[in-house]
């Protein structure tokens, strides 16, 4: 095999890192994904391809986003702490990078059909605004729960012309919306699948990852800037299919000096039967064809995930934040619902910031952790909390 190292970690050309990843798909996508797997790097690393996507970053996402020194924050837990603020992203997240990302390689593969898949609604919102853009048709798979606790993104994503389909199988969340769009995706090859996050076949979670490490390298140069220095101690960010903490890792992974923190949602409890923390509960197996992590039963049945926050209820893990697991590069944590909760209200009284439940979850660890008074810690504040208002005004006491 063929491999390329990239900051740390090493990708072979049959998309593995270590023993996760690959591309376990049906015989029917083959030619689909393949064509991927042979253009992608060509064209997301041409001259004229980077100069477009960053452009559009820069004067229709609003990119780069602040690196915000929190200073309650900080002064609470005795260290520097910064907020890297995707949450001021156009459309409210990180999820935008991506997204664009993939509409124009879509367009430069010469596919009309868009299909995307979404749990909290950030990445169907950010699908739907980069169809809209560039002219392409979307069609937005959800889960019926979903489609209810995050409500006004599936109104922002219908207004911007996408199609929904809700799916109705199993819990009726992420996981469900994951597997219906793979089987419209089985049934017309000619449209393109926009997956959200660093899971899925070859090359899917190699290529967000790419799209997604803008906020590690934005945040290189802004620490130069604030603190002379270009490596924070600490990164933490909150995993479901881990995007955000992926792109937020990149130009980290393995410099021997910063301290990748991932935190997984705990939902109700490890022992609760109500989780979405995959590397507490979860063995190796295949998911939405990749080997990962999974939540599984002793004979391979996908277990249901449970977290209050849509974003991160998903049984798998992207197979880059396994092999960082299984190779003790980065720690995995994880957040009950009620530690989130009081978190984002947390956050909300210091700093006047409304967190997205999923990106709470990352606050969450900062009594977990023990920090000097010197560290410099980095949060990754993924998204914005309007589409959870809802839940939060529910649990506010």
């Amino acid at each position: 095999m063929q491999t390329q190292t990239i900051k740390g970690y090493t990708v072979t050309e049959e998309g593995y890192y270590g023993n996760f990843g690959g591309a376990y798909i049906p015989e029917l996508l083959y030619k689909n994904v393949q064509e991927l797997t042979e253009n992608y790097l060509k064209i997301t690393e041409d001259h004229d391809f980077k100069t477009e996507l960053n452009k559009l970053l820069h004067d229709y996402v609003g990119r780069p986003t602040p690196l915000y020194l929190a200073k309650n924050l900080s002064k609470k837990y005795k260290a520097k702490i910064y907020l890297k603020r995707e949450d001021l992203n156009h459309t409210g997240s990180h999820k935008i990078n991506n997204a664009l990302g993939q509409a124009l390689l879509a367009k430069k593969l010469g596919k009309q059909k868009i299909i995307a898949e979404t749990g909290a609604g950030q990445h169907g919102v950010a699908t739907a605004t980069a169809c809209a853009l560039l002219g392409l048709d979307c069609t937005v798979f959800m889960g019926e729960v979903d489609i209810l606790r995050q409500a006004p993104n599936v109104a922002r994503m219908k207004m911007l012309g996408a199609k929904i389909i809700p799916a109705t199988s199993g819990t009726k969340t992420l996981k469900d919306a994951t597997n219906e769009a793979i089987r419209y995706w089985i049934n017309n090859t000619d449209s393109y699948y926009i997956i959200g996050s660093v899971v899925g076949p070859h090359p899917y979670p190699d290529m967000v990852t790419r799209f997604q490490s803008i906020i590690s390298k934005e945040i290189k140069k802004q620490l130069v800037s604030l603190e002379g220095k270009e490596d924070p101690d600490y990164i933490v960010a909150c995993i479901g299919g881990g995007s955000n903490a992926a792109g937020a890792f990149y130009s980290f992974i393995g410099n021997g000096v910063t301290k990748l923190i991932g935190v997984e949602a705990e939902g109700k409890g490890i022992t609760s039967g109500h989780t979405a923390a995959t590397l507490k509960v979860g063995s190796t197996g295949i998911i939405h064809g990749s080997k990962t992590f999974l939540m599984q039963t002793k004979d391979g049945q996908i277990t249901e995930p449970y977290s209050i926050s849509a974003g991160l209820d998903y049984p798998g893990i992207g197979p880059l934040h396994a092999y960082l697991c299984e190779t003790k590069q980065a720690s995995y944590l994880s957040a009950t619902d009620e530690e989130s909760l009081t978190a984002a209200f947390e956050l909300m009284k210091l700093e006047g910031i409304i967190p997205a439940l999923e990106s709470a979850h990352a606050f969450a660890v900062l009594d977990k952790l023990k920090f000097n008074s010197t560290d410099v810690i980095v949060i990754n504040l993924s998204g914005r909390g309007d589409k959870d208002l809802d839940t939060y005004l529910k649990n506010y006491k």
